[in-house]
């Protein structure tokens, strides 16, 4: 079972948000004002119209790349967040400019100036008033000394997700059964004791939180435990060990007053929100990059023609968001052939034409799915498509294999920047490339498609693209 910090039902929506959201915001719209007054004498309506949008906008796109999350701890990924969540507002702000048909209304001078100076005055307000809320919330955790109760893979596991990335205080595990002097020594952390000693432990080393990192089985003796804490000043946290279970998005809710653990959900489902500013970001990037690009389509569109006989465009059924098939576009890159079962490309595939080569090579190939975006059907990142067939074929072999369609496929993913593309020819190459995908959807938000996306370049000089 893996522990995230930020579970997916999650967001930074606390008092340290608002906080920073209120300054960043004010000196957003303040420097909006100066500029538009140096330049025209005035603050015009048509820029308090765009001040408004921006802080109504800047709610959904800071917290869906998680802007303000005191909870991590560096300030540099605070930036690298902060610039992401400002960038994702201009683009918004770009995509209603564009279907209000309002743009010309702006001087490009003032909107440059905003756009390049908007991130600046954010970083110098953003890097104080995030030391003192890192400053602030390590007091707190310091006051919170915690023991953990277990002694398996899964307590040392917590143990080190509580003290490299929490940094939360830890003063050693207890265990079920009795210690000796040797065991002690042999740990990564402190044995303090067993079970029968733990009021003892809590009141001399002033534990103020109980982790118990217990399987299903021990549930009697965990809820003795419980009810003999409860005259006791310290919280207890269950953290069940679900290691043996294939998990995707798991987080834990209540429902109507009844804990829920979720071991199996839908991203898009479970954060709408979320789902709604990836949605949005898809479509617009798409339909920018179908502008801007347009001149190469054309090009590859003419070159795939006089390469050889056949249609431009190869479009083929593959599994998409919860199963449903879809037909993904890709520019043809092989010979029209009639095969009696569909087989993967492989490394001098005597399929391909000189100019499929290429556009293979370069991934120019796959930007007709830019229009598979557009219509719905795909993301920009997602788990990649494959075809029915090689879904058939693997659905028996890898465990959790068709799990990875519980989220829209992407023109690039996970798998893609860490090496898991081209052939798969064994399956151990594929159950590598699921494993990314799966990974993906369970620590999936708007931040780590950025991140995807700025990687993705650099992925496509890999030698394994053919």
């Amino acid at each position: 079972m893996m522990f995230d910090n930020h579970a997916p039902a999650q967001h930074p929506r606390g008092i340290t948000f608002w906080i920073q959201w209120v300054v960043a915001m004010t000196m957003v719209a303040g420097l909006l004002g100066l500029l538009t007054w140096l330049k025209t004498g005035t603050f015009e309506t048509q820029y308090r119209i765009l001040a408004v949008i921006a802080i109504l906008g800047s709610v959904p796109a800071y917290t869906a790349v998680r802007v303000y999350d005191s909870r991590r701890e560096g300030s540099f990924s605070g930036l690298m967040r902060l610039l992401g969540g400002w960038l994702l507002l201009l683009s918004m702000l770009s995509v209603v400019a564009f279907l209000t048909k309002t743009s010309d209304n702006y001087s490009r001078e003032v909107l440059l100036k905003w756009a390049m100076l908007g991130y600046l005055v954010q970083a110098v307000t953003f890097l104080p008033i995030h030391e003192l809320s890192r400053v602030y919330h390590q007091r707190l955790r310091e006051k919170r000394k915690a023991v953990i109760l277990g002694n398996n893979a899964l307590a040392q596991q917590l143990a080190d997700v509580l003290v490299n990335q929490r940094f939360e205080p830890l003063a050693g595990l207890v265990t079920l059964e009795r210690t000796t002097g040797d065991e002690a020594e042999t740990e990564s952390y402190p044995l303090l004791g067993n079970v029968e000693q733990l009021r003892q432990i809590i009141a001399e080393q002033g534990i103020r939180r109980l982790y118990i990192a217990l399987p299903f089985s021990e549930m009697k003796r965990i809820e003795r435990l419980y009810i003999d804490l409860l005259d006791v000043s310290v919280d207890v946290v269950w953290i069940p060990d679900l290691a043996s279970l294939v998990m995707l998005n798991q987080s834990v809710s209540s429902i109507g007053g009844l804990p829920a653990i979720h071991l199996n959900e839908c991203p898009l489902s479970s954060r709408p929100r979320g789902a709604f500013v990836k949605a949005a970001l898809d479509r617009s990037i798409a339909l920018l990059a179908i502008v801007l690009l347009s001149p190469l389509l054309i090009a590859t569109a003419f070159a795939v023609k006089l390469s050889s006989p056949g249609p431009v465009l190869f479009k083929q059924q593959r599994h998409g968001w919860n199963g449903e098939v879809i037909k993904v576009w890709k520019f043809r890159s092989m010979r029209v052939h009639q095969d009696a079962q569909v087989k993967q490309a492989t490394r001098e595939d005597p399929r391909i034409t000189a100019v499929g080569r290429f556009i293979r090579r370069t991934s120019i190939d796959e930007l007709p799915q830019l229009f598979n975006v557009l219509f719905g059907d795909m993301s920009l990142v997602g788990p990649r498509p494959h075809a029915l067939a090689h879904n058939d074929y693997y659905a028996d072999k890898i465990t959790a294999y068709m799990a990875r369609h519980r989220i829209k496929p992407g023109i690039t993913g996970l798998a893609q920047i860490s090496g898991a593309r081209g052939e798969t020819e064994t399956i151990d190459k594929m159950a590598k490339r699921v494993e990314f995908d799966l990974h993906y959807i369970s620590n999936w938000s708007v931040w780590l498609d950025i991140k995807i996306l700025l990687k993705t370049p650099l992925s496509l000089v890999s030698k394994d693209i053919y």
